[in-house]
């Protein structure tokens, strides 16, 4: 079966289910939406994170009861610099949902996921450790790969390729 051609925009996607429910639960959580490949990327702001993760953990014909990763890229010299992803899969619909929220450079803060899921404990540390991304309501925000002492965060794309001296 041929993949069709990328979809962008809320507009152009709000027929499927998953772009429907988020808005009709909160039409300003969600900033843009894209479905390529028939996989589908939904951008929540920041502020709505968390609520729409639960919201979706919860629902009860949506139900992405496992949360398969949280990976994050560092887009510098562009501002908005962070995107941090979120891979939400739904085991009774056999779907999945990437979730994605934009951080600037200066501000690079989002609220944790680890009350819904536990499972999200390492991701956070590790995208906190390697690219300085903190998660506001962690419960053990520390150092996951480098040694505590460590300056900086490697997987930034200013850091120097030596380390500093």
């Amino acid at each position: 079966m041929p993949l069709g051609a990328a979809i962008a925009g809320v507009e152009s996607l709000k027929d499927r289910p998953v772009v429907a429910q988020l808005l009709a639960w909160n039409a300003s959580a969600l900033q843009d939406a894209k479905s390529d490949r028939n996989e589908l990327t939904l951008t929540v702001d920041r502020a709505y994170i968390r609520q729409a993760c639960a919201w979706l953990q919860q629902h009860s014909e949506l139900k992405f009861n496992f949360l398969s990763d949280i990976t994050c890229v560092d887009r510098y010299p562009q501002e908005p610099r962070f995107e941090v992803i979120y891979h939400l899969l739904s085991h009774s619909r056999k779907e999945r949902v990437r979730l994605k929220v934009l951080l600037a450079g200066g501000d690079a803060n989002v609220e944790s996921v680890t009350s819904l899921w536990r499972g999200a404990d390492f991701f956070e540390r590790e995208i906190f450790d390697l690219f300085g991304v903190r998660f506001l309501g962690h419960p053990n925000l520390r150092r996951l790969l480098m040694p505590d002492n460590w300056d900086g965060h490697p997987l930034r794309k200013d850091y120097p390729v030596e380390g500093y001296r």
